[in-house]
């Protein structure tokens, strides 16, 4: 059957206008060996990488299709971990922009991401209450950690101990023993929810923030150092009968006694508070990597920075502190007599950290993040409320320290949500307006070549020769701009109310206005005698004012300039002659008011959208509805035919773009992208670009191709699409042993660990039938006494001519490393025979031994009692457990073989070159590089 319409495919392009979005966290990052420089800001679904110096965008770190909410640099500066509002996490290499290792375990948002001190672990919080620790090396999940009732807030690893700390929504506090994986001390000392801690005085101390204006301390003790110093006797009260002990009293919320089990790990104390100055709750709570400098912000735009003393410092201020108290207990003596006073000093926790200062940004803050330079520097990078990034340095030794502003990158993205977008007749400039400016971008670069401050902007278009353009503001007024200079060339007051729309006339002489004041106003093009030269410049007029009844939400003229479409306030669109300005037609139907429309290049057909998610489509010639059709799940807000054609673009408040036939009324294809509210799109005079503007702050390009689209074939990706998602979301997995719903394995099923699932099982029957065949060929060649030659099965050649064993294993290593166990929880039992057997031919081999273990150990945990109870089994499992102690033997023997080795190199380099070696040595290299620069400018400027 041949093709009856061919529809060409729009594809996104790029992503532009957008600096940083609000969901995830700034972050500092290491390029090309430069600390400081350069920041990774969530972009919606991307990571952008911004130099700060330059205020250029360096690198683009391509996301799928969630929104990024979280970002955690490694600690050896080389890749950053990316978690996403599904739950997802990404791990990119900064070298290369790629994203190789992806760990699925979360089912929402991931709000805490942390790497420990070799980053070789990362812990991962998410909106599920449930914390991960996923192998990095390994590629796999470790565990999962469940016990918070509310979202995880923060997850930090113990640099010194195997333990993990965690802050949740739940007012909770949590310690985790990694080893045994488990729980062993809750604090409760909160009465809100905890937003941030931090660990610092060399951990020794825990710094929480919560929803009032309070900084808690707590003093952490662990068992070595407590077992070093001596046990006190316990302290009986005076109506305790004898051998009876006092319970100490609670302590801000929490019980702390002597005898506890959660006690033999460490005790944790409540040290006392740091009162913000900030009366909302703590947004962000940080250190920077040395842990001495420690700062804070709520909802507001200042960051408050305390500086945390050494013993050292604490000991000089504390004796200064006495001498005070001995100089003051002098005088107040009134004994004239020399004699030693006892003068008694108490050490508060303000005397251990300091406030700095407070640093004021220029709009309310979304997060920070600090980096000490060597040099005693303080930087601070901020992602602001409004699309703006900024960054601050301060001396916190000096005596008044003060932040100054550094940089600030606000060229690429406006302030607030683009309300207006138009393309220029030629198709390459773009305009954007916003609340406060007018920016104009270049389509095929997306660099922005001129921003011009205006009012808060509702409508738009490019005047006719594309060098001057008209903007019409929620004020009423019509600002007409000059593109060449960039300047404000007149500002007329138009309307009453807001001016909701204009209308460029199809003769190119004038256009038409309409706005909350209940009046269309027709306007003209003409020119004038400028006061400040000699040329004449562009200027409007206006010529007559149609008066209607109800507020004009939108006009639109026909292109033959003989009808007027005005939306009204009151649900209906009426059409005007506009020669005579007599009533034509009235469109009723929608049940709220229309919002957009469009008439069709021949003027045939209008299309209408309405709040009540509805589009219309009605015939010009005697206003009949010729369908209605359910567009969006929320507000149709903008709806633009494309030129020379009857197809046309809807945008919703459901984040979703759609193109429509309003000749079939089919709908062709859904642009999905957008992560929030959809304002406004522009279609290009060509057709070939279509842009659009979000709530998320960001301007996308989407582009038409050549390739064709057929609508059966999108129908099936669009159902396909469905079964994956619900793939997904059906119920995980039953271990035996465990109830529905209580998973404590790191990974989730997704439609990756089924298919994966599907190939082992394929790839066990190839194995099955290819035995199978194997006899009958053997049988055959007895029979007929002869080699008889054997058929070979295509898949087998494909992969190099291998045995079919060898084909399990290949599909086995094809695996992702963090898809594996779940794909082998997904995996029926009765394949399970085949493959431990299959197993115990590979691990004799020595073929992959640790992959083999790992999944010889999870199918044994997972059906140990169907295998145990299996007679068929037990010479199968002897047999591994043979191999298997003999070969993980060999494989341990050679990595300590090794290890041994490498250190012994080591130790031959360090003696022979007397340096340290590796990072100490480049860090040597690099500051000797330094000085000779340095000497080398001072000779420059000495000659």
């Amino acid at each position: 059957m041949g093709l009856t319409k061919q529809y060409l495919r729009y594809v996104a392009s790029a992503v532009f206008g957008l600096i940083g979005s609000q969901k995830g966290n700034i972050v500092f990052v290491t390029l090309r060996g430069e600390k400081g420089r350069y920041v990774a800001v969530p972009a919606c679904e991307h990571v952008f990488i911004w130099d700060l110096r330059k205020g250029e965008k360096i690198l683009i770190l391509q996301g799928l299709k969630q929104e990024v909410t979280c970002l955690c640099p490694s600690p050896d500066g080389l890749h950053l971990a990316v978690g996403y509002e599904d739950g997802s996490i990404r791990i990119f290499s900064l070298l290369s922009g790629e994203g190789n290792v992806t760990f699925n375990g979360h089912k929402a948002a991931i709000t805490s991401l942390k790497y420990d001190q070799l980053g070789g672990r990362l812990a991962s919080g998410s909106k599920d209450t449930d914390t991960i620790v996923w192998d990095v090396i390994n590629e796999s999940g470790l565990y999962r950690l469940k016990g918070h009732k509310d979202a995880v807030t923060q997850a930090l690893f113990l640099r010194e101990k195997n333990l993990l700390v965690t802050s949740g929504k739940d007012t909770l506090v949590k310690w985790w023993d990694l080893d045994t994986q488990h729980c062993f001390k809750t604090m409760v000392g909160h009465r809100t929810e905890v937003w941030g801690l931090v660990l610092v005085s060399e951990e020794k101390r825990l710094i929480t923030g919560s929803s009032d204006s309070e900084l808690r301390a707590w003093d952490i003790a662990y068992l070595q150092e407590m077992d070093d110093l001596e046990e006190p006797e316990p302290k009986k009260s005076r109506g305790s009968p004898p051998g009876i002990q006092d319970t100490p009293e609670p302590r801000d919320g929490t019980l702390e006694t002597d005898e506890t089990p959660e006690d033999r790990i460490l005790t944790c104390r409540k040290a006392g508070s740091i009162m913000r100055e900030g009366r909302d709750r703590v947004v962000n709570l940080a250190v920077d990597r040395t842990g001495r400098i420690l700062a804070c912000h709520g909802t507001d735009s200042v960051l408050e920075v305390f500086c945390i003393l050494s013993k050292a410092e604490v000991q000089k201020k504390m004796d200064k502190k006495m001498k005070k108290a001995r100089k003051k207990a002098k005088l107040n003596s009134s004994k004239g007599e020399e004699e030693d006073l006892e003068v008694n000093v108490e050490m508060t926790l303000q005397d251990e950290i300091q406030r700095v200062t407070n640093i004021k940004t220029s709009a309310k803050i979304k997060s920070f993040d600090l980096i000490h330079s060597p040099q005693g520097e303080l930087k601070a990078v901020f992602l602001l409320q409004n699309n703006l990034v900024e960054s601050y340095s301060l001396s916190p030794s000096a005596s008044a320290p003060q932040a100054v502003r550094t940089s600030r990158i606000t060229l690429g993205g406006h302030r607030s949500d683009v309300r207006t977008l138009s393309f220029s007749s030629d198709n390459i400039a773009i305009l954007s307006a916003a609340a406060e400016s007018v920016k104009i971008w270049n389509r095929a670069t997306l660099q922005c070549i001129r921003t011009m401050t205006c009012e808060y902007a509702l409508c738009s278009f490019f005047v006719p020769g594309d060098r001057q353009v008209v903007v019409g503001t929620k004020t009423g007024k019509l600002q007409l701009y000059d593109l060449a200079s960039g300047n404000l060339l007149e500002t007329v007051d138009a309307h009453d109310g807001a001016l909701w729309s204009l209308s460029l006339s199809p003769d190119q002489r004038g256009f038409v206005t309409g706005g909350a004041d209940k009046s269309v106003k027709f306007w003209d093009f003409e020119l004038v005698k400028d006061e400040n030269s000699t040329q004449k410049r562009l200027s409007v007029k206006q010529t007559r004012t149609l008066q209607l009844d109800e507020d004009v939400l939108c006009v639109s003229y026909s292109p033959n300039q003989k009808l007027l479409a005005v939306s009204l306030l009151d649900c209906t669109v009426k059409i005007f002659y506009v020669d005579t300005l007599k009533f034509f037609l009235s469109l009723y139907g929608h049940k709220l008011p229309v919002i957009c429309m469009d008439i069709s290049y021949d003027g045939t057909l209008i299309a209408t959208g309405s709040a009540d998610r509805n589009v219309k489509i009605w015939g010009l010639d005697f206003g009949d509805c010729h369908k209605s059709l359910f567009a969006h799940d929320d507000s149709v807000m903008y709806l633009q035919f494309v030129p020379k054609s009857h197809l046309f673009f809807t945008a919703g408040k459901d984040h979703k773009i759609k193109q429509w036939d309003a000749d079939k009324f089919e709908h062709i294809q859904t642009l999905e992208g957008h992560h929030q509210e959809i304002w406004c799109l522009a279609v290009s005079p060509s057709g070939d670009y279509v842009v659009s503007s979000s709530h998320d702050k960001s301007l996308r390009l989407w582009e038409r191709t050549r390739e064709p689209l057929i609508l059966e074939e999108e129908r099936e990706m669009q159902r396909e699409a469905e079964y994956e998602e619900s793939v997904a979301k059906e119920d995980q997995p039953v271990v035996p042993g465990e109830t529905q719903g209580d998973n404590y394995f790191t990974g989730k099923k997704t439609i990756e660990t089924v298919k994966a699932a599907e190939r082992i099982m394929e790839a066990v029957e190839l194995y099955r039938e290819e035995t199978a065949k194997m006899k009958e060929h053997k049988a055959i060649c007895k029979a007929a006494g002869k080699e008889v030659p054997l058929p070979i099965n295509p898949i087998l050649m494909a992969y190099g001519n291998i045995s079919p064993s060898a084909y399990v294993l290949e599909i086995f290593k094809g695996i992702k490393s963090s898809e594996l166990e779940e794909s082998l929880l997904v995996l029926p039992f009765s394949y399970v025979p085949d493959v431990l057997k299959l197993f115990n031919e590979f691990i004799q081999l020595g073929s992959d031994i640790e992959l083999l273990c790992r999944c010889l150990f999870f199918l044994l945990r997972i059906h140990f009692g169907q295998i145990t109870s299996n007679q068929m089994l037990v010479p199968v499992i002897e047999k591994l457990k043979e191999t298997t102690i003999s070969k993980v033997s060999q494989v341990r023997d050679v990595i300590g073989f090794n290890m041994a080795g490498l250190e012994y190199l080591k130790r031959e380099c360090e003696a022979k070159s007397e340096v340290m070696f590796f990072a100490d040595a480049t860090s040597h290299l690099e500051e000797k590089k330094r000085k000779r620069k340095k000497r080398e400018k001072l000779i420059l400027t000495y000659t």
